[in-house]
């Protein structure tokens, strides 16, 4: 009686195929944990940096209103952030850096007159009442695109140390945790910003502005050239509206870069509205409450 044997390909052991697919799968167990670990530092970075102004703006309530602890004054944040439909961090900065009521006051600002929103021109959209900023930031990315020429882009938002990931499509997860923050010169969105004007990278991959980690993260997500635009009412730079583009760019017509200088006006414009209108609001209904808990 002879042995059954299992002829195998030339240079394959038995057990091969079973070995390559643990790999496989051990592999894609490795990647899975990278990504959640990258996701769990991106969140970890934004909670660093606006705890501080949290914890600072709880200070502030306690101390100016005789709050007992500093749960009650977040929660007081967070329910006067929600119905503003503006972000917490936002609400504490607001509250961390304008100068507070005159003590016993029954307003914060008694002499702030209302005003209507400034029209956004060519920046399609629909609003519930003029004052949603995350609809506004969409559609000013969506207009930028559309006159770029792509579908690939970003909107950030200056704040006291650089610039904040507002919105983003068509980018990678290690791009837009990547680029959270930026508060360095090495990107042609912080070099727009200093400069106060629209700045073009025809080619990431030669490009001097950036660092090599930056470039290497742009490239990575499909981006090769990027137009930055500043959101700028007057001498303040509000913030940016990038767009990233698969392949080098010549350049753009007049006519283009006159339309996006006129939507980041626009939108620059919107946002100063924004925060002298819906962030004061807010900053009223908190001192009313707080006023009335002590």
């Amino acid at each position: 009686m002879t042995q059954s044997s299992t002829v195998l390909p030339y240079g394959r052991k038995a057990g091969s195929t079973a070995t390559a697919a643990r790999t496989e799968d051990d592999v894609e167990a490795l990647r899975a944990e990278v990504e959640c670990l990258r996701r769990q530092n991106s969140d970890l970075q934004g909670r660093l940096r606006t705890h501080p102004a949290i914890a600072l703006a709880q200070g502030i309530l306690i101390e100016r209103y005789g709050l007992p602890e500093p749960d009650q004054a977040f929660a007081l944040m967070r329910h006067v952030s929600q119905r503003a439909n503006i972000k917490l961090h936002q609400l504490a900065d607001a509250l961390n850096h304008i100068p507070g009521p005159d003590t016993d006051a029954r307003l914060w600002f008694p002499r702030r007159v209302p005003a209507t929103p400034p029209p956004l021109h060519d920046v399609d959209m629909e609003l519930d009442g003029g004052a949603n900023q995350g609809a506004v930031l969409g559609a000013a990315l969506r207009r930028v695109l559309t006159i770029a020429g792509t579908d690939m882009g970003n909107v950030q938002l200056a704040d006291r140390s650089g610039l904040r990931m507002e919105k983003h499509t068509g980018l990678t997860r290690e791009f837009t945790d990547f680029f959270a923050f930026v508060d360095g010169p090495t990107t042609s969105c912080s070099q727009a910003a200093a400069d106060q004007e629209q700045v073009t990278v025809r080619d990431v991959a030669t490009a001097e502005v950036f660092d090599e980690d930056s470039r290497r993260t742009i490239l990575e997500a499909g981006s090769r050239a990027c137009h930055s635009v500043p959101i700028i009412d007057g001498q303040s730079v509000r913030g940016m509206v990038s767009s990233h583009h698969a392949r080098p760019l010549a350049g753009f017509s007049r006519p283009q870069l006159q339309a996006l200088e006129a939507t980041g006006q626009a939108v620059g414009r919107w946002l100063t509205w924004h925060h002298d209108t819906v962030i004061h609001d807010a900053l009223e209904e908190l001192h009313g409450l707080a006023r009335t808990t002590r």
